[in-house]
């Protein structure tokens, strides 16, 4: 007894778009065929049904779409973001458009970046829409993704909508063009009665029980005249958030909204064409007009890098469901303890889901949840992590020891960083030259050499605080040591203390010597140094 409102291609040879309404007790309706003012060419995203009031006969419905802009007459194959409504009741017409739509109408949904010199840089293609709910579920808030069409560069940007703006431009002027040499302007001459778009329903005054009921005139006009004058402009005029670098292809879109200590804050959970989330927050700033971006995560979801094609979220149970063409995968909307063991990092991680409990970085709960856990230092708005951990003592292992052979292939001194927004710096007791390589994973030793032994730092600096991370004694063998090791006891002592044993001496099954070192010092990202040494 549901209701299915799609929009889709309805032939063979992908030409019939239309809207339609199906599946229900009332009439199959669809958009008017060959009526390219209702729809042209257009990419569909997303429909959704939101209620204007308590009257259920006044319902709305709207799709998200784009199409090629007719009223863009200086670029004919400009592409426009839309937003279509229709009433969840509409029997269709009476005399005309009968088993069509006769309450379509649409609007430009508008995301772009105020340029300096009055001129805007669009994003005009709509890739993803996410409705998040609110405790009033007729005022939903809008997330759009979208990318450029732009020759010049390839962006993306996410834009967020009320549905007041929305409201506000589908009650508005229609827009409307006396012939082929005119301009489109605003229609300014009378509108007829009922408002063509309006609902069959009490709150529009209950003269008309049903849209069949509906004048002839006013059927007409919304025929003729389906989009608005008003664009739907999004919240403090520009996107939250704006990617140019060309690092990711951003396909689909996610958001939770969190209590944290210091605000409300919608965490963005964004998909990629290579299997990769992001989890990322923004932050406006009224004084400056901008918005910050702090990346909180980025996870590699699948083990094959794929596009994500869907993503759905579960508040309740605080889980992120990602899907692919073949697979779903599941994951957590936190991973608190993935920031360290110290204050400053769990306060300079900046994520809204986690604070310092004074034992380790755990889960925030707003006060009334969980009042016994008072002690709870967070700081999402600035990552003042010197106010907030004042007094607070670093509580995990810095030391790390590591003896290595002079002759075993390239070694690698890795680093441990909570925070995705850090300065990573390395100081060592021994100068350095073009046999060691700075890499993000740490510091990549090409050759060994006797004087490389020393005591290695590694620091991160965010916000002014200096952290060190891992502190490294780094201890040469000579091969002459290690020589008389393995040939002092082979059979027993050498498992535990041959880091480098020769060639011949491995059977050609067993696995290759560097992943037995590795796991006998308990390196802590084998699976990354195994993928390295294998392609070496």
């Amino acid at each position: 007894g549901g209701e299915l409102f799609t929009g889709l291609y309805s032939d063979y040879w992908g030409r019939d778009a239309a809207l339609f309404r199906s599946m229900n007790r009332m009439a199959h309706l669809r958009t008017e065929p060959d009526n390219e003012r209702l729809l042209k060419e257009p990419k569909f995203v997303g429909s959704y049904m939101i209620p204007d009031n308590e009257d259920h006969d006044d319902n709305k419905v709207y799709f998200f779409f784009t199409e090629k802009a007719l009223e863009a007459e200086t670029n004919t194959h400009a592409i426009y973001t839309r937003v279509g409504r229709v009433c969840a009741n509409d029997m269709g017409g009476q005399r005309m458009l009968v088993n069509k739509w006769t309450t379509f109408l649409k609007t430009r949904l508008v995301c772009s970046v105020p340029g300096r010199n009055g001129i805007d840089t669009h994003f005009d293609e709509l890739e993803d829409v996410f409705l998040l709910q609110t405790r009033d579920n007729k005022n939903p808030v809008i997330f759009g993704l979208f990318n450029t069409t732009s020759n010049i560069f390839r962006g993306y940007a996410i834009c967020v909508y009320h549905m007041a703006s929305v409201r506000a431009a589908f009650n508005g002027p229609y827009a409307h063009k006396e012939g082929p040499e005119y301009h489109w302007a605003l229609y300014e001459r009378k509108v007829p009665y009922p408002r063509p778009g309006s609902c069959a329903s009490k709150v529009n005054g209950g003269l008309y029980t049903t849209t069949k009921d509906y004048p002839d005139e006013a059927v007409h006009f919304a025929r003729s005249h389906p989009l608005m004058y008003q664009p739907i402009k999004p919240v403090h005029k520009r996107p939250i958030l704006v990617k140019t670098d060309g690092k990711y292809n951003l396909k689909q879109i996610a958001v939770d909204r969190v209590e944290a200590e210091d605000g409300q804050y919608d965490v963005l959970f964004i998909g990629t064409d290579n299997g990769i989330v992001l989890k990322v927050i923004t932050i406006y700033n009224q004084e400056t007009e901008s918005m910050e971006e702090v990346i909180l995560e980025e996870l590699q979801v699948f083990k094959v890098p794929v596009p994500i094609i869907s993503m759905e979220i579960s508040s309740k149970r605080q889980q992120l469901y990602v899907g692919s063409e073949s697979v779903i995968a599941q994951v957590k909307f936190h991973q608190c303890d993935m920031y360290g063991t110290a204050c400053a990092d769990c306060c300079l991680a900046r994520d809204p889901y986690c604070a310092w409990d004074g034992i380790s970085c755990s889960r925030y709960y707003p006060t009334g949840v969980q009042a016994k856990r008072r002690f709870r230092r967070q700081d999402v708005r600035h990552g003042n992590a010197a106010q907030q951990c004042f007094g607070q003592q670093f509580i995990g292992n810095l030391f790390t020891h590591i003896q290595i052979a002079s002759k075993c292939l390239e070694q690698t001194v890795h680093k441990s960083l909570y925070s995705i927004t850090a300065s990573i710096f390395f100081f060592f007791q021994v100068k350095t030259d073009d046999r060691i390589i700075k890499m993000d994973l740490g510091l990549l030793f090409l050759k060994l050499h006797r004087l490389d032994a020393g005591t290695y730092f590694c620091q991160t600096v965010e916000h002014s605080i200096v952290h060190t991370v891992r502190k490294i004694t780094l201890e040469i063998v000579e091969e002459e040591r290690v020589d008389e090791m393995f040939n002092k006891d082979y059979e027993e002592e050498m498992p535990h203390k041959m880091p480098c044993p020769m060639q011949s001496s491995i059977p050609q099954a067993s696995k290759p010597w560097y992943k037995e070192f590795l796991q006998l010092i308990g390196y802590s990202n084998f699976q990354r140094v195994e993928e390295y040494c294998e392609k070496v």
